[in-house]
């Protein structure tokens, strides 16, 4: 996915239009250009491939549970494109091998800065981890608030959307589950 510059300022002057503004008035008039070097940020690096980020691996006898907890991660709702964001925890068990920890953030940044729902977001982080690492197993949670949610629609602001998916053992094993669930509540145990 490439990010065309003009195209988007061609749009945004007629979304401008289309909502009964003057896209040459003094607010609006860098408006278009603001608005493709936003999309040149929040979107840019989409293209990149998860899996391949997390292929920087190193050899370690680790076999316990690693989490990275309250990972901030921003997102655009591919029905409105508008914001979500919040949190992500992610959880794998080694086997034999470890990622360094920005690769994980990496990861997901990547599969967030494409338009997306959270259901399939949550999966695909799950999916990358298990496909690039070959661990014991894989949870993600995600927590979210959604603007399409909260300015519109229903207009539920503060509401939180939790999604997770579960690999290997995190699926098979209830207790390795409780175990990972309990952390992300009090990070003490």
């Amino acid at each position: 996915m490439s990010i065309d510059g003009p195209r988007i300022e061609k749009a945004v002057r007629e979304l401008l239009i289309g909502i009964g503004e003057d896209p040459e008035r003094e607010g609006l008039r860098d408006t278009p250009k603001r608005v493709a070097a936003m999309y040149h940020e929040i979107a840019g690096g989409a293209e990149d491939d998860a899996i391949e980020v997390l292929r920087t691996q190193f050899e370690e006898d680790q076999q316990e549970m690693v989490i990275m907890r309250d990972l901030p991660f921003y997102s655009l709702c591919e029905h409105h494109l508008l914001p979500f964001f919040g949190t992500a925890h992610v959880g794998y068990i080694p086997r034999g091998k470890i990622v360094g920890l920005s690769k994980l953030a990496r990861a997901v940044d990547i599969l967030a800065r494409r338009p997306q729902v959270q259901e399939r977001l949550t999966s695909q982080i799950a999916d990358a981890i298990m496909t690039a690492l070959v661990p014991e197993g894989v949870a993600v949670v995600m927590r979210a608030e959604h603007l399409c949610m909260a300015m519109r629609g229903v207009r539920k602001p503060g509401t939180s959307v939790v999604t997770s998916a579960t690999r290997g053992q995190f699926r098979e094993g209830s207790a390795t589950r409780a175990e990972f669930l309990n952390l992300l509540q009090d990070g003490t145990r």
